[in-house]
């Protein structure tokens, strides 16, 4: 085996060549360790009489630090062995401008990684391309290994009983948004793509009939060139320059979670612009993130019809279309998840539709959210949810299903009593599930005084719940943390970073989280205040390793008082025998919860 020279150009911190040493014995390489404080000329003496394969040299302290290993560059220079020995350097006072400048073979910045260390040693290190040599994962498929068998009869008949339900109301019916859904499915067989495109002979018919299910917003996009407020068409330089901007800075990296476990992260964007966007899913690539979660602008979820283009805008949320999405997918690495939330609004159809074509690996649908508290019409959002269920089945796409208990008070037991109907209704239909609970300061157990101890009961009891009813996987959101972040992007990275710990002691697989300036920013979501939050998880993961958070007594008592009254709910739904009904009624979260019916695309059902 290989022969390495290792020493601390340094009085005292000679802990990270201490480290070297055992780690680099253990695979089977020959090292010889110098003390502290050793003189550069020391160590190239010994360099000549052992004549290393590589030198290993760290430094901590950052006086003269230039002027010392510098020397030490000279010096080997001078002795020859820069013909046959590599020189390497870290340390706290080390950065890659640095090394590279005073001409080290490579430079290791941030956590000591082995096998960088040993791709560098076995000459196969690239400083400017070492991400791709050193980190290789594969796309996971969440939903592997799961039975998705009910453990809880009672409640499986329940869930039965309302989604034959469910499936019967919506025989017959179809919206302005299916008709849409089929048109552009159609035109997208005929290789079609952008309802504008001259170049298509048909373009023109389809966009004709497409526009007759549309609002006067979206047609008068087409009609008149006329675009919403805040809007703005991105021109192809703009585009191109980005695109070949990220073509150099195109990395893989090494997961969150030590040993690349569980969970896996993602991270929600919409800035509004998708060149904003990439660069933003760049900055997570590059520090660790699996995911990436795609939320569309409320406005656009309001009107019936999509827009076209390279669009930008002004608020919160990217606006869906087909060359915006595909845009941001082209950004990503092959191996990034890819989530496009579809579940509410009045273009859920078409949106899985688009989602799919541009490379969605992920789509999300819940109707009980979706049809509540500003969203859609409960009858319109049941016809167009059934249908999308059925276009993410012949997708062969997952669908997860987000909890809504972060709005208002919304009681857990009325959110997952809607969540487990969505995940029978989806099974039913041929689709795979990934229910969505939230972990987060949950405002309606703070209210009822129920987390003035500790996050952890209640938390672990919402999980422990899916457990007990259902083998499926679990993914909190969205994001964990809620409730708990404030302006303050230190304070608010911590939080998202105990609750992704949390959630990882717990066996989940995976979380979403937000930057830490997302929440109350005041302003702009900045790419700093993402990494300062994936930084916060990444220290949290380590410290907690495969150690647990331990719950007090008191959570198997919520655990089994939220059971009982998920039981409650679905009892009092399957009872009423009319889901929509039900959604109107309360039943899954009414005023006193701070839920109401949603009313956008009321009276829009129509007999197919």
């Amino acid at each position: 085996m290989k022969k390495v020279l290792l020493a601390a150009l340094d009085p005292v911190h000679d802990n990270a060549v201490k480290l070297l040493n055992r780690k680099l014995s253990e695979l089977g390489y020959q090292t010889i360790i110098l003390p502290p404080g050793v003189h550069e000329n020391e160590v190239i003496e010994r360099a000549v009489q052992e004549q290393p394969a590589a030198i290993l040299i760290s430094r901590t302290l950052g006086y003269q630090v230039a002027e010392i290993l510098g020397r030490l560059v000279d010096l080997a220079e001078a002795a020859g062995l820069r013909e046959h020995t590599l020189l390497g350097v870290g340390g706290m006072a080390i950065t890659r401008e640095l090394g590279a400048e005073l001409g080290f073979d490579a430079t290791f910045t941030g956590e000591l990684d082995i096998e960088e260390v040993v791709a560098f040693i076995e000459g196969k290190y690239l400083a400017e391309n070492r991400q791709k040599i050193r980190f290789r994962h594969e796309k996971p498929d969440i939903t592997g290994g799961y039975t998705y068998q009910f453990k809880d009869p009672r409640i499986e008949h329940l869930l039965d009983q309302i989604t034959d339900q469910i499936l019967e109301w919506v025989k017959g019916k179809t919206t302005p948004a299916i008709e849409r859904a089929k048109i552009r499915l159609a035109f997208l067989e005929e290789e079609g793509g952008n309802f504008l495109d001259s170049n298509h002979k048909r373009a023109g018919e389809y966009l004709e009939r497409y526009l007759k299910w549309c609002g006067p917003q979206v047609q008068a996009f087409y009609r008149e060139g006329k675009l919403p407020e805040g809007v703005r068409r991105l021109n192809a330089a703009e585009v191109a320059k980005l695109m070949a901007r990220l073509k150099q800075t195109d990395c893989d990296s090494p997961r969150l979670p030590p040993g690349g476990g569980k969970p896996l992260v993602f991270v929600q964007y919409g800035t509004g612009c998708p060149l904003m966007d990439s660069i933003h899913i760049k900055t997570v690539e590059a520090w660790g993130a699996d995911g990436v979660l795609h939320f569309d602008p409320s406005w656009g979820a309001q009107q019936e019809g999509l827009l076209e283009g390279w669009l930008s805008h002004q608020h919160d949320g990217t606006i869906l279309t087909l060359e915006n999405l595909r845009l941001i997918r082209s950004a990503m690495q092959p191996t990034t998840l890819w989530n496009v939330r579809g579940h509410r609004g009045l273009n859920t159809p078409e949106v899985q539709i688009l989602a799919a074509t541009a490379g969605a690996d992920l789509l999300k649908i819940n109707i009980p959210y979706g049809a509540t508290a500003g969203g859609s019409d409960p009858a319109r959002l049941t016809v167009d949810g059934v249908y999308s269920l059925r276009l993410a089945a012949q997708y062969g796409l997952p669908f997860d299903i987000p909890g809504n208990d972060e709005l208002s008070g919304v009681p857990p037991h009325k959110t997952f009593a809607g969540m487990l109907v969505m995940v029978m209704l989806g099974l039913k239909l041929g689709a795979k599930p990934i229910p969505k609970p939230l972990l987060c300061y949950s405002p309606y157990m703070q209210i009822e005084g129920q987390m003035e101890d500790n996050y952890v009961d209640m938390n672990t009891a919402k999980l422990e719940v899916w457990r007990e009813i259902v083998d499926a996987p679990l993914w909190p959101g969205e994001p964990v943390g809620f409730m708990t972040h404030t302006a303050d992007r230190i304070q608010s990275a911590v939080t998202t970073a105990a609750h992704v710990a949390l959630a990882a002691s717990l066996g989940v697989d995976a979380v979403t989280m937000a930057s830490s300036d997302e929440a109350y920013s005041k302003g702009a979501i900045s790419a700093a205040a993402r990494v300062d939050t994936l930084r916060a998880v990444r220290d949290m993961l380590r410290f907690m390793g495969n150690s647990r958070f331990q719950a007090t007594p008191r959570a198997a008592l919520i655990q089994e008082q939220l059971r009982n009254e998920v039981i409650a709910v679905l009892e009092k739904v399957a009872q009423r025998g009319d889901f929509v009904a039900a959604i109107h009624e309360g039943l899954f979260g009414n005023q006193q919860d701070g839920l109401y019916a949603g009313r956008v695309g009321r009276d829009t059902v129509m007999i197919a």
